[in-house]
């Protein structure tokens, strides 16, 4: 079956699907791929950011007579400086071309860092949730 195409010319189905295909399938854009990682590993990041800082609040509210105090205050703050510094090598990733051979190795060494700040990250957290504050949903101090 002949179908006329947008430009005029026309073309058998057949033929259209063959094509398709080769139009589609590409070389990898590396650049492209890693962008798109690293937005995704920064929205993460950022929403993980905001958890934190409503951890932080929360610890603040209990105030110092609450027993984790100063260890969830620590652990919270670590958290958060470790994830600014991930978001500010998750930058300076983005911006490097992956397609020139002589950054490889730092971008190896960055995306390395990276990952090993990301699993410190989420140990820190583990131990942010194990010593976590709930609010008291009401006490009845009934002696």
């Amino acid at each position: 079956m002949e179908v006329m195409e947008m430009n005029g010319e026309l073309e058998t189905l057949r033929d259209e699907a063959h094509r398709r295909p080769q139009q589609q399938a590409g070389p990898l854009n590396m650049n492209h791929y890693a962008n798109k990682k690293s937005a995704a590993e920064s929205m993460l990041d950022v929403a993980l950011l905001m958890a934190n800082a409503s951890q932080l609040k929360t610890v603040m509210e209990e105030g110092s007579d609450f027993t984790f105090y100063y260890a969830l205050i620590g652990l919270i703050s670590i958290s958060l400086a470790l994830q600014i510094l991930v978001g500010i090598l998750l930058i300076f990733i983005v911006k490097w071309d992956l397609n020139d051979e002589h950054k490889h190795h730092k971008l190896n060494v960055l995306e390395n860092l990276t990952t090993a700040l990301i699993f410190l990250i989420v140990v820190v957290n583990i131990f942010i949730t194990a010593f976590g504050v709930q609010k008291p949903t009401g006490r009845s101090d009934v002696g």
